[in-house]
C-alpha cells in the first residue's frame, strides 16, 4: 500500500479537508457499506502527531458512513513511533464510533504493535468495550462475520 495524496483543487475546503489538504498521508479510509465496515490501513512511519490526526479523521468518517463495525489496520506499517502516553490519551478519549457496542478489530501483525495496541486496549476497555487485537485480516473478518468484504475508498470531502 502507498500512501496517498489529496491535492486541494478548487472547491470549499470541509473538515476533513482542513486536517489533510494538499498532504501526503500515511494512511487512507475505505467502507464496505453491505456490512458496514469502515476500515483503516496505515502506513510506512506512525508518529504520535499522524496517530492523533488519524482519530480526528476517523471520528469524521464515523460521523459520515455511519459504521456498524471499524476495522484498523496496521499491516503495512514500517515503524511506530508513538508514546505510551499517547496511546494513554488517546485509549481515553471519545471514541470514533459513539455506540459502545459496535465492534472494533486491530489487525496488528508484529510482537511490538500487538503490544502497543493490546495496551490501548486495556486502557479504554471501559468505553470501547468491543475491541479486539488481532494478528491478521483472516482473524478480523472472522470476528466480524464477514466472507468476503468488498470496500470503496473514502474520498477526502
Amino acid at each position: 500500500m502507498h500512501a496517498l495524496h489529496f491535492p486541494r483543487i478548487g472547491g470549499s475546503i470541509g473538515p476533513i479537508d482542513m486536517l489533510t489538504a494538499g498532504r501526503t498521508l500515511p494512511y487512507e479510509f475505505d467502507f464496505d457499506s453491505a456490512n458496514g465496515i469502515l476500515r483503516c490501513r496505515l502506513s510506512g512511519l506512525v508518529s504520535d502527531e499522524v496517530l492523533q490526526e488519524f482519530f480526528d479523521v476517523g471520528s469524521q468518517h464515523a460521523r459520515r458512513t455511519h459504521p456498524t463495525a471499524g476495522v484498523v489496520d496496521f499491516s503495512e506499517v514500517a515503524a511506530l513511533e508513538v508514546s505510551q502516553e499517547t496511546i494513554r490519551q488517546i485509549a481515553k478519549s471519545v471514541p470514533a464510533f459513539s455506540d459502545p457496542g459496535l465492534q472494533r478489530v486491530v489487525i496488528a501483525p508484529t510482537p511490538h504493535l500487538y503490544g502497543m495496541m493490546r495496551m490501548f486496549a486495556t486502557q479504554g476497555e471501559e468505553i470501547r468495550p468491543n475491541l479486539h487485537v488481532v494478528h491478521s485480516e483472516k482473524e478480523a473478518w472472522a470476528i466480524l462475520a464477514v466472507q468476503d468484504p468488498q470496500f470503496k475508498l473514502l474520498e477526502n470531502n
